[in-house]
């Protein structure tokens, strides 16, 4: 059956499985490739100064030709708010906010590295099946062990409210660094994410001491998360994933055997 404008488009652009829609993907991760390197050239001050209008041009057909393809990619799906809710959808909206933003925030045009998020495309334009597999089972191990890391959490935001309020009893009179709770607080976290910024420190005996205890606990806070979401990881084991795009919720991740969208319902095979 021959297929329609809708249907080529959404094929092209979502899809890497014909020539056309390779190619496509290719020439758009180049042109992504190019208008963040850009940007990142145009936050040179000497540079910027010397082709301000060449910057000024060039970013603003980069915007135009990715405000383009995302209005096509709204057009070629079922339900163009279903995509432009979705993560990839979001992204290439933010990809084209920051030029336009730029008329009434000056600056804000640097923003437009985020482009850069774009390029996570590549594992489904290559096919590189293994690594899209692996991304959505580290993502299915995260959702499952949500609520565990949640309670772990708030026990870690209790600790460090406990450890600032006792660091300033004991330090708050002889040291100014920790001039109230929300600093001492502030050193808590910073010391227990064994970060160490260096710009408070406690001088007292007592302090330093309860300071040696913090920062071994800080390799309890990192080992913890860890082996929640890894002994999710071995509860599961990954499925074989297809790139495949819904045209009606623009959602990919679905297995290699399926005939329906495992998040809205929809055929993919229409």
């Amino acid at each position: 059956m021959k297929k329609n404008l809708k249907e080529k488009l959404h094929e092209i652009i979502f899809e890497a499985d014909t020539p056309e829609g390779k190619l496509f993907d290719v020439l758009l991760l180049v042109a992504i490739v190019l208008s963040v390197l850009v940007v990142m050239v145009e936050s040179v001050g000497s540079i910027q100064d010397r082709y301000a209008s060449f910057f000024f041009y060039t970013e603003w057909a980069f915007t135009i030709l990715f405000t383009i393809e995302y209005l096509l990619r709204l057009y070629s799906v079922r339900k163009p708010v279903s995509y432009a809710v979705s993560f990839f959808g979001m992204v290439d909206l933010l990809a084209i906010l920051p030029t336009y933003l730029s008329f009434f925030i000056a600056g804000s045009q640097y923003l437009l590295v985020i482009r850069i998020l774009r390029l996570m495309r590549i594992f489904r334009i290559f096919k590189l099946g293994h690594f899209l597999k692996e991304g959505y089972f580290i993502v299915k191990a995260l959702q499952a062990s949500r609520a565990k890391i949640t309670v772990f959490l708030f026990f870690v935001l209790l600790m460090v409210t406990i450890i600032g309020a006792i660091m300033y009893v004991v330090e708050g009179g002889v040291n100014e660094g920790f001039s109230s709770i929300p600093k001492s607080i502030y050193w808590s976290i910073v010391t227990l994410t064994t970060v160490g910024f260096g710009d408070i420190t406690p001088v007292t005996n007592l302090g330093q001491f309860l300071s040696a205890i913090v920062m071994m606990l800080g390799y309890a806070v990192i080992a913890v998360p860890t082996g929640i979401v890894s002994a999710e990881m071995m509860a599961k084991r990954p499925t074989s994933l297809n790139t495949q795009s819904c045209r009606t919720c623009g959602r990919e991740g679905h297995e290699d055997d399926a005939r329906y969208c495992k998040y809205c319902g929809a055929s993919l095979n229409e």
